[in-house]
C-alpha cells in the first residue's frame, strides 16, 4: 500500500512538473511572438487604422503595401542596406584574419607575458563600451573620421575578444603533430597559417561571423553617434528617418523593421545547415 501511495505521488508531481514545464514554454514562447505578430500587423496598416485600433486587431487589408513602398523610399533604405553591406563584409573579413592570426600566436608560441596578453582581453571585455565612447569620439574627431564610413569601419574592426577565444579554444583542439609535420617539409610558419589552421578554423568562423555579423548589423549606437550624414545611414540608422518630435509613424516603422528583416531571414533559411553545423563544430568546449 505505501508503495503504490509513492508510485501515485511520484505519478502527480512528475504530471504537475510536466504542465509548469510546457506552461513556461508557451509562455515565452508568446512573449516572443507578440512583438513580432504586432509589428507584422501594423506594418499592413493605415495611418487612420493605426491610430483608431489597436495593436493587435488586423488590418483591413493584407494587400496594402504602401507601407513597405514609402518605408523603402523615404528612409533611403537601398542605399543603407549597401552601407551595411560594405561595413559588414570589411569587419567581418579584418576580424577574421586578424582574430585567427592572434590566436595562432597565443596558442601556439608560449612566451614571457601570452597569459598576461589573454588576460588583458578578457579585462577589456569586461568594460561598458558606452564608458569609453567619450576617449573614442576624440580619437574619431581628432583623425577626421566622425561622419565617414571608412572611420565607422575601422572604428567597428575592433578586437572581437569572443572571437578570439572561440579560436584559441579551436585551436587547443588542433594537434602540434601538424605544424611539426609541415615544418618538416620546410613550411614557413606563416605558410603553416594560411594552408594548415585556417582551412581547418572555417567553423570557428562561421561561428565567429555569426556572431559578429548579427551585432554589426543590428547596431544602432555608434552608427546614430558617427555617421550624421543621411547617405551614410545603416539599416538600423534609417529607420530612425520616422521618429520625430512630433510624434512616430509606428506603422511605417514597422514595415521598415520587416524589410531589414527579410535579408537576415532569406540568409539563415538558405544556409541554415552550414550555420548549425559552424555552430556546433566552433563552440567553446569547457
Amino acid at each position: 500500500m505505501k508503495a503504490n501511495k509513492k508510485r501515485k505521488k511520484y505519478s502527480i508531481g512528475s504530471i504537475i512538473w510536466t504542465i509548469v514545464q510546457y506552461a513556461s514554454l508557451i509562455f515565452f514562447g508568446l512573449c516572443a511572438l507578440i512583438p513580432i505578430v504586432s509589428c507584422v500587423i501594423t506594418a499592413f496598416k493605415t495611418e487612420e487604422e493605426y491610430k483608431a485600433t489597436n495593436v493587435m486587431t488586423l488590418p483591413e487589408s493584407w494587400l496594402n503595401f504602401d507601407n513597405f513602398v514609402k518605408a523603402f523610399e523615404e528612409a533611403n533604405m537601398g542605399r543603407a542596406f549597401l552601407n551595411s553591406l560594405i561595413v559588414m563584409v570589411c569587419v567581418l573579413f579584418v576580424s577574421v584574419i586578424i582574430g585567427t592570426q592572434l590566436a595562432y600566436v597565443l596558442n601556439r608560441f608560449k612566451f614571457p607575458g601570452n597569459s598576461l596578453i589573454r588576460n588583458l582581453f578578457l579585462f577589456a571585455s569586461l568594460l561598458p563600451q558606452v564608458a569609453m565612447q567619450v576617449t573614442v569620439y576624440n580619437i574619431m574627431t581628432n583623425l577626421g573620421l566622425v561622419n565617414s564610413l571608412h572611420g565607422y569601419i575601422i572604428m567597428m574592426c575592433g578586437t572581437d575578444v569572443i572571437s578570439i577565444y572561440i579560436f584559441i579554444q579551436y585551436m587547443e583542439n588542433i594537434p602540434l603533430s601538424l605544424d611539426e609535420a609541415a615544418i618538416i617539409d620546410g613550411a614557413s610558419y606563416w605558410t603553416i597559417y594560411w594552408k594548415v589552421m585556417l582551412p581547418l578554423l572555417k567553423p570557428a568562423i562561421v561561428t565567429s561571423c555569426i556572431l559578429k555579423g548579427v551585432n554589426v548589423y543590428n547596431e544602432y549606437y555608434a552608427a546614430n553617434l558617427y555617421l550624421q550624414d543621411k547617405s551614410l545611414h545603416t539599416i538600423s540608422r534609417c529607420l530612425y528617418t520616422f521618429v520625430g518630435p512630433m510624434g512616430s509613424q509606428y506603422n511605417l516603422i514597422c514595415a521598415g523593421v520587416i524589410i531589414s528583416f527579410l535579408p537576415a531571414l532569406i540568409i539563415f533559411i538558405l544556409c541554415q545547415k552550414q550555420i548549425y553545423s559552424g555552430v556546433a563544430a566552433g563552440a567553446v568546449k569547457g
